[in-house]
């Protein structure tokens, strides 16, 4: 397992787009994403991955974020993407930011869950943390699982484990779906709108000219087939009963044929 971040943010991402709304300040140690009228912004990580645990700290847009989107994830190359999400939806001040998460394999998505957060995400620096391995994709908010989506290849799921996966990041404006399905639009007056990150952190599988850095067989990537212990697994169902507020696996309406292999098929802990 190769280590990189939380020295250097100028070492491990690259801003990609957004004619200078993004920024890398404080010598290496914050970067920030801008989106006005005109543009929103993003970075992306040097380095491409074939299992991680990437961790990063953020501070979500203040005030009216409604329309805006905070997004961060990992994705693939390619028109049979993969693909490990988390969007951060705006709102009108005062209202709870609500945290989108979904995954793709194949270009497949539609396995969308949303949360609330336990606590006010603009007011300072928050992890967010997505852990790939081999056995399963586990998204966490400041250590706590908020969902676990489990390699469940064996009953004819498929799951991302053969494309190297890079992270991105960007800040832009979706107000036709954000909040309120596209009801509240994004309050221009309130620009430039602006997150914050810092304190990246790969910890992880690069992947080079085809290659992994990874031996599997070493100790040290353990992680590559740990399980969620009991006090995770109990965390994480803490955090879906008093937060969740959308679930794919329980939404039949729009899943009339029946609902999706993964969200029926019995597993073992």
């Amino acid at each position: 397992m190769v280590v990189f971040g939380g020295t250097n943010l100028y070492q491990d991402v690259d801003i990609t787009w957004g004619d200078g709304r993004g920024k890398i300040v404080n010598n290496g140690q914050l970067l920030t994403l801008s989106l006005d009228r005109e543009s929103g912004s993003g970075f992306q990580s040097k380095n491409q991955f074939l299992y991680a645990k990437i961790d990063t700290q953020i501070k979500l847009v203040r005030g009216n974020s409604a329309g805006t989107v905070t997004a961060y994830y990992l994705r693939s190359e390619g028109l049979s993407w993969d693909e490990l999400d988390f969007e951060f939806l705006g709102n009108l001040s005062g209202d709870p930011y609500i945290v989108h998460t979904n995954v793709y394999t194949q270009g497949k998505g539609e396995r969308e869950q949303q949360f609330y957060l336990w606590f006010d995400p603009t007011e300072d620096f928050h992890t967010y943390s997505i852990h790939w391995s081999p056995v399963h994709a586990v998204f966490y908010v400041d250590g706590k699982p908020i969902r676990e989506f489990k390699n469940l290849e064996g009953v004819g799921v498929p799951y991302p484990k053969n494309q190297p996966m890079r992270l991105y990041s960007s800040l832009w404006n979706a107000d036709d779906w954000a909040t309120r399905g596209g009801l509240v639009k994004t309050d221009w007056r309130q620009a430039p709108f602006e997150a914050s990150f810092m304190n990246f952190r790969a910890n992880g599988c690069v992947w080079s000219n085809g290659v992994s850095s990874c031996n599997t067989n070493t100790s040290e990537n353990a992680w590559l087939s740990q399980q969620l212990d009991s006090r995770s697994q109990k965390r994480l169902k803490w955090v879906q009963k008093k937060y969740m507020i959308y679930n794919y696996c329980t939404d039949t309406k729009r899943f009339p044929q029946g609902l999706p292999i993964e969200c029926t098929v019995r597993t073992k802990s």
